[in-house]
């Protein structure tokens, strides 16, 4: 059950962690069908971490991505990004509204 804790609480992706803190849930009594409600998943699902967690250890519940668009990157820029146009300079359709006085005159 620690390990479960620690692993929940060192886990470097929050769906990682949300699935070790949900067999831990389960691990001290609490019903799956009550961590699914709580954690707005479906009881299979949470069912389906059991059985892994089970048939296979922790490596189960890791999150791996498996495809879609890759995550953009903060840190650096890709070069194709480098060697895109600069930011236009023209001034926008439609300008902002200037703002308004408060009436009170506060």
């Amino acid at each position: 059950m620690a390990d479960l804790r620690r692993l929940a609480l060192t886990a470097p992706h929050a769906r990682s962690r949300e699935r070790f803190l949900a067999l831990h849930d389960i691990a001290q009594g609490t019903c799956a069908t009550h961590v699914a409600e709580r954690t707005s998943r479906h009881p299979q699902t949470v069912m389906g971490w059991l059985h892994g967690y089970s048939e296979h250890g922790p490596e189960a519940l890791l999150y791996r991505r498996t495809g879609g668009r890759p995550p953009f990157a903060r840190t650096s820029q890709p070069r194709s990004a480098q060697r895109s146009a600069q930011p236009s300079r023209k001034q926008p359709a439609h300008p902002s509204p200037a703002p308004t006085r408060n009436p009170a005159g506060r």
